[in-house]
């Protein structure tokens, strides 16, 4: 019998010490900086403040949970990730202090997959060593996100040199990047569409990469950025994997990207049910406690059960990564139930607590805003909802039957 979700002594171990670790080093210095609102008014005291976390992340072991430990991680696969993500995630800023954050995460994975022993030198390791920041650019207002074949931005070889034009937007992390993984039409007429497109790596600031404003979000004006890219000139030699796999790249760098999202997301999920069921047991309306009534009841059991089958997918498409089985079909599905999930459970919370969810009194109004977030970010519910129906047709057709494209389970 190999189906076992017990864990061993050291990875049980390594979770409770990065709750610890939340726990004790950054929920409070969070809490410091949200009350005294560091991050407006008192800039260079807030950079120091999440500096200092940072090295005692790194003193404690805590640092790159998802990176081999030759570059400086912890070695973790997907599976155990999944512990360290869930519980980092409790916290606004646990991610970021133990250098797994979006989208440096995912280009770290791609770096290291396609970069070049000089791109590895140049670009990888000062990541590593949070000495540096980079963004994926990928996205344009002009076409559908959700489908890279019809980027517009284009580039063409000119000697040593590519000269690339175009325009992107909603590029998360540009605005402090040291770096972008930029994705760029090389290709006029591939033969599939999927071939289209190139990376590049860009140094920033660069001369044709222009920041035109972050864009104002549900959330605020922080954090993604709209470019505009005029006679931007990079070397050959910072093209990132071959000429016209930048398709294929990205694809790479999402699949287990948006597995990392999820983790993050069950953590905050979880977060709202706790607080849910605790604002439940005490508050008092209409003769009994919240806890006592039904409909409170059935909020509490519908997050609860979510939240169950939330976790139970993440952990086998994590298992799938792990094993290097395909794992495209069950990362798919995992991230459309989840960032659902997310949406209805913190939902839920806001209207157990009233008036008081709907406030800023409570941390459920920006878990909501970022919350909406998810359902779009990393591919469109109704893209995955298109490609899940079209595995489970191929399935039936290859097959006769749809047990492929549900797991593949045992049962």
């Amino acid at each position: 019998m190999s189906i076992d979700f017990s864990l061993s002594p050291e990875l049980e171990e390594m979770r409770l010490r990065v709750r610890d670790f939340i726990e004790r080093e950054v929920k409070p210095v969070e809490e410091v900086i949200e009350r005294e609102k560091l991050a407006e008014q008192d800039r260079s005291g807030y950079v120091s403040k999440l500096i200092e976390m940072r090295k005692k992340a790194f003193a404690e072991g805590l640092w790159l949970p998802h990176m081999p430990e030759q570059w400086g991680g912890m070695g973790l696969g997907h599976v155990q990730l999944a512990m360290v993500q869930a519980e980092a995630a409790k916290s606004h800023y646990g991610p970021w202090v133990l250098n797994c954050q979006a989208p440096d995460e995912g280009n770290m994975h791609t770096l290291l997959h396609w970069g070049t022993e000089e791109q590895l030198e140049k670009y990888l390791k000062p990541l590593c060593e949070g000495r540096a920041t980079s963004c994926f650019a990928m996205t344009e207002p002009e076409v559908a996100g959700s489908d890279p074949t019809l980027i517009q931005t284009n580039g063409y070889q000119d000697g040593d040199e590519w000269v690339i034009n175009g325009h992107k937007w909603f590029i998360s992390n540009a605005h402090r990047a040291s770096f972008a993984i930029l994705v760029v039409r090389t290709e006029e007429n591939p033969e599939i569409p999927q071939a289209g497109n190139s990376a590049f790596i860009v140094d920033l600031p660069h001369e044709g990469w222009n920041e035109v404003r972050e864009v104002e979000t549900m959330h605020g004006s922080t954090g993604h950025s709209e470019i505009l890219i005029e006679d931007l000139r990079v070397h050959s030699n910072q093209m990132l994997g071959g000429r016209g796999q930048g398709h294929l790249l990205g694809q790479y760098r999402l699949g287990p990207a948006r597995l990392a999202h999820c983790m993050r997301w069950i953590a905050q999920a979880e977060i709202a049910l706790d607080m849910m069921v605790d604002r439940s047991l005490n508050r008092f309306s209409h003769g009994s406690l919240l806890a006592e009534k039904q409909g409170i009841q059935w909020m509490i059991a519908d997050s609860t059960m979510e939240l169950y089958q939330a976790k139970l997918m993440v952990l086998h498409a994590a298992y799938k990564i792990d094993r290097q089985d395909d794992f495209k079909a069950e990362v798919s599905m995992a991230k459309h139930f989840v960032a659902n999930m997310l949406g209805r459970v913190i939902d839920r919370s806001i209207q157990v607590h009233g008036a008081l969810g709907y406030s800023t009194d409570t941390p459920l109004a920006h878990m909501y805003q970022h919350a909406r977030w998810a359902r779009f970010a990393d591919g469109a519910d109704e893209v995955h909802q298109m490609r899940i129906a079209q595995r489970t047709i191929a399935a039936w057709t290859d097959q006769g039957s749809t047990r492929a494209a549900t797991g593949d389970l045992p049962i």
